[in-house]
């Protein structure tokens, strides 16, 4: 479902896209629905694939590294260059099947009114999708709908993930440095929560809290396999954490769910939050995860709803006293299974 969701964002986004340039065919021109969809959508693709990091990620970085001054000229210099790359290829399509009977030269150029109407409404498009990967893509729509206007009684699971010797660290190298440190593993989670169809809800210090309704967690054991995503793609990049940080991220995991109060708070700034025990309790089994010596813990009853990975094995700590909550709570490690030689 969240990957026909994704693929959703993308078809209203391109409908999105190729609207304006049919909009501006007929404002400017009085017609020729297909030749403006057709430009636009040649010409804000590039665009749009550079923002989302499927072209030049590296460029990308960087620019998005600069003060402010220095990231909106670049910035708009790149999507200049980007527009007439993506209008030449267009022009050229529609040039050499017919479609628009003029000369070559006059199907590649880009008018200045042109170029300026198509970076107004890719500036507008990236707006948004800053906003909404600013706040989370579900919390995005979820502000929007007001769903959460009114307290709602649901139930979730959270998975909440402490970075190991982050204060050492930032001891050793500084807070610039460890700030930039921790940048990077959150960019690292980013990619295996989405997989898995999870939503990361919030950052606090060095920790991440990531959450699901209940029933995606549970289906195919989302939120085990996301840990364990998230570990080998820490390890597959392993020299390149020791190259340029000295260091390889160790974590702590902490897997819970049940029932929790979702609601709208804030007046200036709006966000989504989630109230109960399983929030809490989530919060202490991760620094039982210290105590006890486990990296991946996970509550026997959330373990028991679901079934576990090929190659994760399950063992059972034991009923354990958790500080804020009247009854024991059961403990489960996980840990993946011994390769075979």
């Amino acid at each position: 479902m969240r990957k026909l969701l994704a693929m959703l964002d993308y078809v209203v986004l391109f409908l999105a896209v190729a609207g304006s340039g049919v909009a501006y065919a007929f404002l400017e021109y009085g017609g020729g629905a297909l030749i403006g969809a057709t430009y636009a959508l040649f010409a804000c693709a590039p665009i749009l694939a550079f923002e989302r990091g499927y072209i030049m990620p590296g460029l990308a970085r960087r620019i998005s590294m600069l003060p402010t001054p220095a990231y909106i000229f670049i910035g708009l210099v790149v999507y200049a260059v980007l527009v007439f790359c993506g209008f030449g290829l267009g022009g050229t399509i529609l040039w050499a099947t017919g479609v628009f009977p003029v000369s070559w030269r006059r199907a590649v150029h880009a008018e200045m009114q042109t170029l300026l109407f198509t970076l107004g409404v890719c500036a507008i498009i990236v707006f948004i999708m800053r906003v909404r990967e600013l706040l989370g893509r579900d919390i995005f729509i979820d502000l929007i709908l007001g769903r959460y206007r009114r307290p709602v009684s649901e139930e979730r699971v959270f998975l909440f993930i402490d970075l190991v010797g982050s204060t050492s660290f930032a001891e050793t190298h500084g807070d610039l440095r460890a700030q930039e440190y921790l940048g990077e593993l959150f960019s690292t989670y980013a990619g295996p929560v989405r997989r898995h169809g999870g939503v990361i809800d919030d950052y606090i210090g060095d920790a991440a809290i990531i959450t699901w309704p209940y029933h995606l967690a549970i289906r195919r054991a989302a939120c085990i396999n996301c840990v364990f995503d998230i570990l080998t793609t820490i390890e597959n990049d392993r020299a390149a954490w020791l190259s340029r940080f000295g260091t390889v991220p160790k974590l702590r995991f902490a897997i819970h769910g049940g029932p929790v109060i979702t609601a709208e708070i804030g007046v200036d700034h709006h966000k989504i939050t989630y109230f109960g025990d399983t929030v809490n309790t989530t919060a202490r089994l991760e620094s039982l995860s210290k105590m006890l010596g486990y990296p991946v813990l996970i509550s026997s009853d959330l373990a028991h709803q679901l079934l576990l990975p090929k190659g994760v094995k399950s063992e059972y700590l034991g009923e354990h006293a958790v500080k804020g909550r009247g009854q024991t709570l059961g403990v489960c490690a996980l840990s993946r299974t011994p390769v075979a030689a």
